[in-house]
């Protein structure tokens, strides 16, 4: 198949293209900056060249927008939106302008558009959406408006011929360095890595072998459309989750942090503490309702076989 990744130089976008390249698939990376081959400019905004490579694709995988590994300023949060909207539209005009529209498109979302809960976990039939919680920062209410308005930019794209998917996806966990659970397993091997504010807040994940598996599985189910949760189907507790990681890496000791010790940790970081503190308890619904299998369902065994990677030194896919 012909695979065009918009936005897919990141570290999800390069797992994807090192996966389904190895796979035997053509895939093109549309990016503001190509450097290699089968890396198309585009901007993200306006309708240019680069639609031409959509128009005969088979699938499209849109994973534009900007990090969320930055400072939550507003200025920042304004370019999350405007990134994310601006590159669904413009996306779904391609698709629509093309003789021969793609047969899906999967969009990237976010398990960020569920509440902040301790109670329940969500899944996309039963899940409550966030915004409105009691006694957590204002911005907060923010990010969930972004996922949102990525999701509805998707929706409201006129494809009657396309399939189209929203990827709500929890944190891909995957052994390259600069990527989420790098840096969780940096702050463990310094001795950080223990239960932040207590550490209850629940954290939801996918390994990211498991995550290329259900791209594939998503674009081979004719039946499966609107929002779908890629994640792992045991989300647990932040400070359990950290010492499963300390155990696969054989760190006896974490030290716990505060609420304003993680304040000032993501500000070094250049970060922000609702990647720590908002708990996210997604769970696969739809996927295993579908029949998907994960390889990694558990904490544990994914955790050890990420450890195994980095000290072995693994690629993306091996």
């Amino acid at each position: 198949m012909k695979i065009v990744i918009p936005g897919g130089t990141g570290q999800v976008g390069t797992i994807l293209n090192h996966a389904l390249t190895a796979a035997g698939h053509e895939v093109v990376v549309l990016t503001r900056g190509p450097v290699r081959g089968r890396e198309v400019r585009w901007d993200g905004e306006t309708l240019g060249p680069w639609a031409e490579e959509i128009d005969g694709s088979d699938i499209v995988i849109n994973l534009a927008g900007r990090s969320v590994s930055c400072r939550y300023t507003p200025a920042n949060l304004q370019a999350m939106m405007d990134s994310r909207v601006h590159s669904t539209r413009i996306v779904g005009e391609a698709i629509a302008a093309a003789a021969r529209p793609p047969r899906v498109w999967l969009q990237m979302s976010t398990a960020t558009v569920y509440s902040h809960r301790f109670d329940a976990p969500n899944d996309e039939a039963t899940g409550v959406l966030g915004g409105t919680e009691p006694g957590v920062p204002g911005y907060w209410a923010y990010s969930v408006e972004i996922a949102k308005a990525w999701e509805q930019a998707q929706e409201r794209a006129e494809n009657p011929h396309t399939r189209k998917v929203a990827m709500r996806s929890a944190m891909v966990m995957s052994p390259d360095r600069g990527g989420v659970f790098d840096v969780l397993l940096r702050l463990a091997r310094l001795g950080l890595g223990g239960p932040v504010a207590g550490g209850a807040q629940y954290v939801s994940w996918i390994h990211d072998r498991d995550f290329v598996r259900a791209v594939e599985f998503l674009i081979d189910r004719d039946d499966l459309a609107g929002p779908v949760n890629l994640a792992a189907p045991v989300p647990l507790p932040q400070r359990m989750f950290m010492h499963v990681l300390r155990a696969a890496w054989g760190i006896p000791v974490g030290l716990p942090a505060t609420k304003w010790m993680a304040g000032l940790g993501a500000f070094a970081l250049r970060s922000d503490t609702e990647l720590l503190l908002k708990s996210r308890r997604v769970v696969p619904g739809r996927l295993l309702e579908a029949g998907f299998s994960f390889g990694y369902a558990q904490w544990p065994e994914a955790a050890r076989d990420l450890v195994r990677r980095v000290r072995g030194g693994s690629d993306f896919t091996g």
